[in-house]
Parts: C-alpha cells; structure tokens; sequence
C-alpha cells in the first residue's frame, strides 16, 4: 500500500467520473489525495496492460511478458539500478508529495484488482497484473525518460573521433536517431492568447499520453498525463494559466571509460581520481551490476578490466522533480508554474506559459551539471579529476517574448544552446514563425494550418545536385524535371514526394557505402543492444545528410554521381507510387497485432508535421505526433486536443482508436470542462469482499490478485488456531496427498506442525482463498535450510515451494484454475518476495502435477531422491520427486 490510505468509490470523501464524447476521464473529487486515487484507478481500468509492461520495463523484467527481444532493455535496466534510483527518489520526496504518490499508487492497485472484461494482452502474454510500490510511478517516469537526452551518442562520436578524426564529428551534428523532439508556440494577442503545439515521440499503442480532467476544490486542471504517472506535468491548462514544454536538447547525462578489476575477497575496485577505490557489485538474474564511484556500469564489466558507467542527476541527487507536479497543478499564474518548474528536473525541457493577466514565461527547466565542456562530447576517462561534476546551472536559462507576442521552440539551437551539443535542424522552428507571421489573428481551429505543414525545407540541398546533373536518359531527364518543379510538400498523395524519398533512399545507402565512411562500419555488435539505434552507420548519414552533401571530405564529383547513380535507378522503376503507400504509420505495440493495417502519412522528419522514417532504411513512419493541443487562455473550452488512438488502451472498445482519423487529418476534439455536458459514469464495483474469510485473515493476506474468469484469490498465512487445521486435515490424510507423509496423523498432530512452522523464518504456510473459499496450501522455504539443498547448486534469491490443491470440485474443476492458481502463486514469489529462481520438487509418480508446472514455465531438472521423516510412526522414507526451476 501507499502512504494515501483507499477511498471508496461512492463515498463522501470519494470522487466522481464523467466521460466525455471521447471517452476522456473527467475526475471529481473532495480534495488532492483523494483525486490522486482516483486518477490512478481510471489509469488502471483503461491502461491496464500498458502501465504493467512499464512497470516491468522499469524492473527488468519485460521479456516475461514480451519475449526475448525484451532481454536486452531489461539487462540494460538492471545495470543502470532504475529501480533502486526510483526507490531513492521517493524515499527523498518530502512527505506532502510522498502522500500524494502514494494515494495514486493506492488508486492503481484497486484499479488493476477489479473485475471485467479489461486489456485482454494479459490472457495473451499467460500473465495477470502485479502489484506496485509506492516508488513505482517514479520508477516508470525514469525508464520512459532514461534514453531521451540520447547519451549514447557519445559512443558514436567516440568511435568517429578514434576512426575519421575529431572534425568529422560535425558531419553528423543533427537530431540523432535516438532524440524526440517536439513543437511548441504561443501566439499573444489583445484578446486572445494561445499555446499550441505537438510532442514528437515514438507513437505507440495505446498512446504515450493520456487525455484527463483532474478537478477538485484547490484546482481544475485539464490536460495530457503520461500513464503510470501523477499529475499532469507536460502539458495542462487549470483555466488561469497554461503550459506546454519541448525537449530542450540539453546534455545531462555522462559516460566514463572506467578501470575496474577484482579483489581477493570478491569484490570490484574502480580506478578513479583518487586511485583504486571500491565499487558496489551484485548480481540480478545472471546480470552483473556494478556501480563505482561515477555511476552504474552499462558497458563491459569487471572481466573485461574495463568498463563504461553512466552517471545521471537522478541517481546523484536522489531528485526526479516530481515535487514539481503538485505546484503545476495548483498554479494559478506564470509565476506560479514558474516557481513549479524551479523543482523541475529530468528531461530538461523548454517551457512555455501563459496565464489570464497577460503573464508569459519562455525558459528551461531541469537539473544540467556544470562541468568540462568535453564531458558532453565524449567518453571521459574516470580517473581524471577534470571531468568532476561541479554543482549545477541555476538559474536556467530565460528569454523575453517579444513585442510581437509570438514564442516558438522546437529543439533547435536557441534558449537551451549552453546546455547541449546537438540539436534539431532549424527548419521546423523557422517553418512555424513564418507561418505564424503570416496571420495576425489566430484561434485554436486555425491551428490545423500549422499542426499538419509538410514543406520540406531540408530537401533543398540534394535538389541542388538534382538540379546540376546533366547528360540523363529520357527517363532520368523526366524525373529531374519533375523534382524540380516539387512544391517540397510531403503529402501522402503526392507522387513526387515519394520520389524524392526513393532518390534520398539511394543517396544515403551510396553515401554510407563510400569509402571515406567504411571505419564506422560495423559498430553496433561492439555495444549492448540497447544503444545500437546510435551506432547504426545508415541512419546517421539519413540523418546528417544536409552536412554531407555539403562537405569537401566527400568530393563533389563523387556526391554528384550518388546523386546522379539514385536518380537513375527510381527513373528506371517508374512505379507511380504515392509518398502515403510508402510512408505508413507503423506505432510500436507491446504485443504486436500481425493483422493490424496501418494507413499512409502526411509529413517528414523535418517538417512541422514531422512523421519520421529513417531514409535509408525505411519509409515507414514509427515516430511522429504523440498528441496536438491548444490551450485558448481566453476561454478553456475553446481548447482543442487530440491523440493518435483514443482515450481507452482496450482493443475493441468504443474509444479504443476513435480519435485516429480526426489525427490522420489534422483535427483536433474539443476540450469540455462543463459537468453537465458530460456523462456521469456508474461506478466500478469493488472487487467482491470474500464472503468465508474472516476480518483476521483478510487483514493478514500476503497477496491479492483478480484473475479474470474466476475471481479474486488471496494468500493469508495458516493460522494453527483457527479453523484453517480443519481444512488441512481433511485435504492431508486423503490418500491422493501421501507424498505430504501426514496421510495417518490426526488434527492436532496437523495443528503441531504448522505451529511450529510459524515460528520459523525459513518455512511458510498459506491458506489460498478463491473469493473466500479455500482451494490451496502453499508453502514456501529458503533451500539452503532444507534437505533439497543436497540435490542441487543453490543459488541467491532461490525459494522453494510445496502446492497441495484442494479436492476436485468447486472452482477447481472450472478449465484454466490450475494454470491461474501457479499464475498467482509465482507473481507472489516474485513480485511479492522479490524473488529470482522458483524451486519446485513435485512427486516423481504425479504426471499431472509434473505437466502443469512443464506448462506454465517451469524447467525439468530430472528426478532426486529426498530422505523425509514419516509420521505418526516415526522412521525415514525416500522420496523420489520432479526437480524443476521456473526463473524469472
């Protein structure tokens, strides 16, 4: 549980849910912590599969639900500690903010407990929901936000200092393939003022922003969450004053190249400004995790002798901002969301603001360390004192609007230029200020105009080239002539567009081909999985394809003839095709829907309407605009937003991709604030109280978790006082439970037994509940204490368990019980334990027991031969029994 306590739908100090046409959440509640429990309960009824596939991302442990090509995210994440820095940053929160997590965290356990026909992946992936800590949340902001400052490109400017020389580095000085970036602007005038704008991430289904409406007495906030998360910290208007941020493009993050080997006693030491000085070393899961002085080993490791750590400011400050989102909430002015923004920290984002008395706020906002400017170039060496961090920047950068009342920020190089190295192009921030001063009154429908621009500025240096080719056959000679008399709009019916992308296409795979650019072949295999989008060679000359066209480390003559090689072989295709039949939309999803067919896009990586592809490699488009907003100061419901899918992340619900075509188009819905225009949803009912258990053991449960189909089941240890011995009588003398050995004892022998057991802190016993009824004891034990330990290599975070099912009948004859009851049992182990390795030894004679576990995971380790005391006649007996492993 969370510090917040419940609150029960209905109550008086409970909340309210309204919908609107979209399905959108509006949520009433009596005050802040009670609307926190709210917004965490509708999160988890409409994104229930994708809050839990965050959290396992932040845990380490996707591939349970995603498969093997989750294993490289999750080794990553183990090595970088995301979870232990989660924890340390709740764990620093002041207490108000701590409480306020915690009611949310409350709100998401309920959610994810109740009842109905929500987020069927979970039947798909043999999974059920978990349970989250308090700390969970914080933890999902930080393995959304880890990889966004992009630090991996100090890898791939490392390997080309070492490979071409330090100047050719600029070649590829653009937006990396790795970087999101976004748009933003605010429009001031006399009567009317607005803040627009479109987050550019990779779109994903469900999307990565949630619409929402959170009001009670101290605030009225309508705005874009981001899913597992409190509060709304992006984007929100509370009706006095509104905000909206892009990712500044600042460096925060560093690599060290580290020095490390073993000690005698079995420890790591890292060589650092100081000498040789000890580093934290454990293992998860097979996964060494090294931590020195400087940060968190994601590349090599003690064996190598060398090794590079990450050090990130949430990690050295304990601080993720999230102290931050109750101000934001609460603002009523700029100066209020100013002084939110002062507890900013990770990503470091451009804000822009507006309130209702003509405030307005353009700055940045996040945690930036000041140190050698080569940090933020390279890999440094950890033992060179230079490359200290020495505090932060503070203030943060600020600019004054103008006498023209317009602001812009979308990544370039401008407010937050001290901070970073590499930014967007500047074609999208121009684009967007020349449109904006085209027109001197705008609302927030006109926006469309400026949300959906596809002039490509960035095409105009390879139609350069195009335009000086000479000597062309008929075919060639035609194209050409049709690429210069281009608009330079990628718009999805366009033939022309999807011409000039084919001819880029060929442009960049010749120019990654040439010779001068052969020694950053080959990089990816030389680095963990997780950072090989940065390493790839293609999608660095796609993107940076402006600067080499334009460079002399490439002759002309040689540009000129990949220019003139492209040309001629789309000319000799002829195809006719569309810019829309190649650039789809291809949004990234948990669990992959092979039959899911996506529709054609307007825009390209540098248009304002920037749908991006990675030239090159393909035309299909996994990154784009992850919402559209306008926030109208002068009256909130003029405000408009849209997300690429809809408000619900359950497939085959009404508004589970309603929002998609108004999207595809360029519309945005309305923002409606007014209750009586909304539709007051009945409440979801409690998840159903067990009628059989008592107060007692439903206060002592251990576990519990809602399995569709069947019900709620709770773990509660035995208790030998109660009636739980008269169950276990009856279950453990039948003859289908002689493996147990107490098949002759009587009930107080029974009662004995699990007496003494609850006095030890190496065996347990629980009862297993299916809403109320018992229909299992189980049983769990720490091998080293136990006689298996003679039979195999026991290992840290193993634990053993013992199940006897209750007798056929009742919900264990219903299809699927048994499957759902080990589902349960190993979700309490793992999740609840915190363990790593389950050990089982079933009895070797019991086919059906032996396949269950075969079926749901579990390893076969042949059989061993286990020495137990028979009672009530006391003398040993062997028992053969199934070893086997199930390994998280």
């Amino acid at each position: 549980m969370g510090s917040g306590g419940p609150v029960n739908l209905g109550d008086a100090e409970g909340f309210e849910l309204f919908r609107d046409e979209w399905g959108v959440p509006h949520l009433r509640a009596g005050d802040a912590s009670a609307l926190a429990y709210a917004q965490g309960r509708v999160t988890a009824l409409d994104r229930a599969w994708q809050i839990e596939v965050e959290r396992h991302r932040m845990l380490g442990s996707s591939a349970a639900l995603l498969g093997a090509e989750a294993v490289g995210w999750d080794r990553f994440a183990r090595q970088a500690r995301l979870a232990d820095t989660a924890r340390r940053c709740y764990e620093a929160l002041d207490a108000p903010t701590r409480a306020w997590v915690g009611a949310y965290v409350d709100g998401v356990n309920d959610g994810l407990a109740q009842p109905g026909e929500r987020a069927p992946e979970f039947a798909r992936a043999g999974a059920a929901p978990g349970r989250w800590e308090p700390w969970t949340p914080l933890g999902v902001w930080l393995s959304t936000h880890v990889l966004f400052a992009g630090f991996p490109g100090k890898l791939w400017r490392d390997e080309v200092v070492r490979r071409l020389g330090a100047d050719a580095v600029e070649l590829f000085a653009t937006d990396g393939p790795g970087t999101s970036g976004s748009n933003g602007w605010l429009v001031a005038g006399e009567d009317r003022t607005l803040i627009a704008g479109d987050p550019h991430r990779f779109i994903e289904d469900p999307g990565v922003y949630q619409q929402i409406r959170l009001a009670c007495p101290e605030f009225d906030v309508v705005g874009l969450a981001v899913p597992g998360v409190p509060g709304i910290g992006h984007f929100g208007h509370t009706g006095g004053v509104a905000w909206a941020i892009t990712n500044a493009m600042a460096d925060y993050q560093d690599l060290y190249r580290e020095r490390l080997r073993r000690t005698g006693e079995g420890g790591v030491e890292a060589l650092g400004p100081d000498g040789w000085r000890p580093a934290h070393a454990h293992r998860e899961d097979g996964v060494e995790v090294v931590e020195t002085e400087r940060g968190v080993v994601v590349i090599g490791g003690p064996d190598d002798g060398e090794g590079i750590s990450l050090r990130q400011p949430a990690r050295v400050h304990a601080d993720l901002g999230f102290a931050a989102l109750p101000g934001l909430l609460r603002a009523r002015t700029v100066g209020d969301v100013d002084r939110a923004f002062d507890r900013w920290a990770e990503p470091v984002n451009v804000v822009l603001a507006a309130d209702t008395e003509g405030g307005l706020l353009h700055r940045v906002a996040g945690t930036v360390p000041v140190r050698d400017p080569e940090n933020m170039l390279r890999v440094v060496p950890a033992w060179e004192e230079r490359y200290a961090w020495r505090g932060r920047y503070a203030p943060m950068p600020r600019a004054d609007i103008g006498a023209d009342g317009v602001a812009v920020m979308a990544n370039e190089r401008s407010l937050a230029a001290p901070l970073g190295i590499e930014f967007a192009p500047p074609h999208r921030a121009r684009r967007i200020a020349a449109l904006l001063a085209g027109q001197v009154t705008w609302d927030a429908d006109g926006m469309a105009a400026v949300h959906t621009d596809t002039e490509l500025a960035s095409a105009r240096p390879l139609l350069r080239l195009v335009e000086e080719l000479d000597g062309l056959d008929d075919d060639a000679a035609r194209l050409r002539a049709s690429l210069l008399n281009w608009d330079r709009r990628m718009a999805a019916g366009s033939v022309r567009a999807a011409a000039y992308a084919r001819v880029r296409s060929g442009v960049v795979r010749r120019l990654a081909a040439h010779p001068h650019l052969a020694p950053l072949t080959g990089l990816m295999p030389a680095y963990p999985e997780v950072f090989r989008p940065w390493l790839a060679l293609v999608p660095r000359v796609a993107f940076g394809l402006e600067n080499l066209l334009a460079t002399d480390r490439i002759p002309y003559e040689e540009r000129l003839a990949a220019v003139r090689a492209a040309l001629q072989e789309v000319a000799a295709e002829a195809t006719g095709t569309t810019w829309g039949e190649l650039h789809r939309l291809a949004p990234w999803q948990a669990l992959a829907d092979p039959g899911a067919e996506w529709p054609g896009l307007d825009g390209d990586h540098d248009c304002v309407l920037s749908t991006s592809s990675v030239p090159g490699v393909t035309d299909l488009s996994a990154r784009g605009p992850a919402a559209r907003y306008v926030w109208d100061l002068a009256r909130r419901d003029d405000s408009r937003w849209i997300v690429p899918f809809g408000a619900s992340g359950v497939p085959g619900t009404p508004h589970h991709r309603d929002q998609l075509p108004l999207w595809l188009r360029g519309e945005l819905a309305p923002v409606t604030t007014d209750f009586d225009r909304l539709t007051k949803e009945n409440p979801v009912p409690e998840k159903p109280d067990a009628p059989d258990a008592t107060d007692a053991a439903a206060a002592a449960t251990v576990h519990e978790q809602y399995v569709e189909g069947l019900g709620t089941f709770r773990l509660a240890p035995v208790d030998p006082a109660g009636d739980d011995i008269d169950v276990l009588h009856g279950w453990v003398r039948e003859e289908r439970a002689t493996f147990w050995g107490m098949t002759g004892i009587g009930r107080d022998d029974v009662r004995d037994i699990y007496a003494h057991m609850a006095g030890l802190d190496t065996h347990h016993a629980f009862l297993v509940r299916l809403d109320g009824t018992p229909v299992a004891l189980f049983q769990t034990y720490e091998p080293e204490a136990d006689r298996v330990s003679e039979c195999y290599e026991v290992r840290d975070g193993d634990v053993g368990v013992h199940l006897l099912v209750a007798p056929a009948g009742g919900a264990g004859a219903v299809r699927g019980f048994t499957g759902a009851l080990v589902g349960v049992l190993t979700s309490y182990a793992f999740d609840g334990l915190g363990r790593k390795r389950i050990v089982a030894e079933p009895d070797a004679r019991n086919e059906k027991a032996i396949a269950l576990f075969s079926r749901v995971g579990f390893e076969l380790a042949g059989e061993i031969v286990l020495p137990e005391v028979k009672l009530p006649e006391v003398h040993l007996v062997e028992k053969r029994a199934q070893l086997a492993f199930y390994t998280r």
